[in-house]
């Protein structure tokens, strides 16, 4: 942007302004296109920068959680091309992708604060939801009404047409302009036609370009915009460009005559009467209270707000990404020279004290609805078979990384203490403590459980799992991200269901912090 913003004051410093072409003037009996804005027009605009907004203040603030951008998928501190902190990672100190969470203000994230990642994705993918809908109901008219043909271009002429109009407004000459009811002019109708059909298609398709269970099942997805990084920053990248093209939007509609630019979208009329101008101006305050409202409602009822998300996305998610097992798998090559540590080291006796020894006097209980309950050492686990992988790791705040991990695979296990046939989820129990402490724990269900690369890892890029990492257990479920993956394992419980475990949503992150019951994405 800001190279042609260059150019175009040396094309006009060089030669002077372009040439553009003439307006011409249409009515409703000499215009041979579509014209006018029907109220479908005006009320999916409203409803578009209604989850416009929402996505973007949410989208924020999962941003500063992990508020570093990356085209590497290893997310190596320092690799970063741009980062939202002020911080350099220590390197004489354990410093967790928790610690580098940033504040943001309630006035900009939704839900603002620090911490409320879970809440933010709840907003960010039912909004998602809504604002594909709505764009799926926008594209529909706009091709059964013949709509389209305002917007779409035609000729290869818009092109020197678009540019010789940015010259202008780049260098503050105001050209012509033609009546918008009728026409726009040639780079309105260039940057409607890219923001329609160029950059809300991206936004979709790089979003699920960070799903673990849509990459790990089908590798060709992540390679689409290069891998899960590059994605991530192409997804910033387009929030940036919306940004910029709302910002010249409501410039122009401001500078060539607010009254009737409003009449135009908000009731569909061609005058230059203020009944539009202010129908628009109250829906703009609507707006701003509904943000309030969000915000508002978020503090104040979380696990509502927790509870509604996870019945509007997660029905999407079981039947587009929960069918589907992981098999993606890495090369030794590929593995990150980093992987970020994250969680809090257990500070219980009973772990140090078995830490100390070496882990030699470990046992893993396994209880709950199966047959033969048993206690197993680590010996024993490594004495029933190991599969090893080399797979990507998603972490909830946004940043990867490949590692190798071997272990018993969980589906093993299962042959052993065979689970009764009531079983539907395995609570896997942690030496450690959640952020506000208490024992950390998660779940997955019973069909997750048996999928091959699922594992009880003892390994880690080839060696026995470090402390920071997770020893003497970790879990490994390529399908689902980081915060399922229960490090420092103690016990293993096969259940009916999990509401009787702690305050009952399935996880230490979903009880405290909110986070999603399903986190295929």
């Amino acid at each position: 942007m800001v190279l042609a913003v260059i150019t175009a004051y040396v094309q006009w410093a060089a030669i002077g302004l372009p040439s553009v072409p003439a307006p011409q003037q249409f009515t409703p009996q000499t215009t041979t296109l579509p014209y006018g804005f029907p109220a479908w027009i005006g009320i999916t605009h409203y409803v578009n920068l209604l989850f416009m907004v929402l996505l973007a203040r949410s989208g924020l603030q999962i941003l500063m959680d992990h508020p570093r951008l990356y085209w590497n998928v290893h997310c190596t501190p320092g690799s970063e091309w741009v980062r939202f902190t002020p911080i350099q990672v220590p390197l004489d100190r354990l410093y967790t992708a928790k610690d580098d969470a940033r504040y943001l203000s309630p006035w900009i994230g939704l839900p603002g604060g620090r911490h409320t990642l879970g809440l933010a994705r709840h907003w960010h993918f039912a909004s998602a939801l809504f604002w594909v809908l709505n764009g799926a109901v926008y594209i529909t008219l706009l091709f059964v009404t013949n709509h389209w043909r305002r917007i779409v271009p035609t000729s290869w002429r818009i092109f020197p047409d678009a540019w010789a109009m940015f010259v202008h407004y780049a260098t503050f000459h105001l050209p012509p302009e033609p009546n918008g009811f009728y026409q726009y002019n040639a780079l309105q109708q260039l940057s409607y036609f890219v923001v329609i059909f160029v950059l809300a298609p991206l936004s979709i398709l790089t979003g699920p370009a960070m799903s673990p269970a849509l990459v790990n099942r089908f590798s060709w997805y992540r390679k689409l915009p290069g891998n899960r990084q590059i994605g991530r920053s192409i997804h910033f990248l387009l929030l940036c460009a919306y940004v910029l093209f709302v910002i010249a939007h409501v410039s122009m509609v401001l500078l060539t005559g607010f009254a009737r630019n409003m009449n135009h979208i908000v009731i569909g009329t061609d005058d230059l009467l203020r009944f539009g101008m202010y129908i628009g101006l109250s829906g703009l305050v609507i707006l701003l209270l509904l943000n309030m409202m969000a915000n508002w409602a978020t503090w104040l009822f979380p696990r509502a707000i927790q509870r509604v998300g996870d019945a509007l996305v997660n029905p999407v998610l079981r039947l587009l990404l929960a069918r589907h097992a992981p098999r993606a798998e890495y090369t030794v090559e590929e593995i990150s020279p980093f992987m970020w540590p994250n969680g809090k080291l257990p500070t219980s006796e009973e772990w140090k004290s078995l830490a100390a020894g070496g882990f030699k006097d470990y046992r893993l209980k396994v209880c709950g609805l199966v047959e033969n309950p048993v206690e197993l050492s680590l010996e024993e686990l490594l004495a029933m078979g190991k599969r090893t992988q080399i797979t990507l790791h998603h972490c909830i705040q946004g940043w990867s990384g490949i590692a190798e991990w071997g272990g018993l695979p969980v589906a093993e296990l299962m042959k052993l203490v065979r689970p009764k046939p009531d079983v539907k989820a395995v609570v896997f129990y942690s030496f450690g403590e959640g952020l506000e402490g208490g024992q950390y724990y998660d779940s997955h269900t019973i069909d997750n459980a048996r999928r091959p690369q699922t594992l009880l890892s003892y390994e880690m890029n080839f060696k026995r799992l470090t402390d920071v990492h997770g020893a003497p257990l970790r879990l490994r479920v390529e399908n689902q991200l980081g915060f399922k993956m229960v490090k420092w394992i103690k016990s293993i419980e096969f259940v009916a269901d999990f509401k009787h475990v702690y305050q009952g949503e399935g996880g230490y992150n979903s009880d405290h912090e909110f986070f999603d019951t399903m986190a295929d994405i």
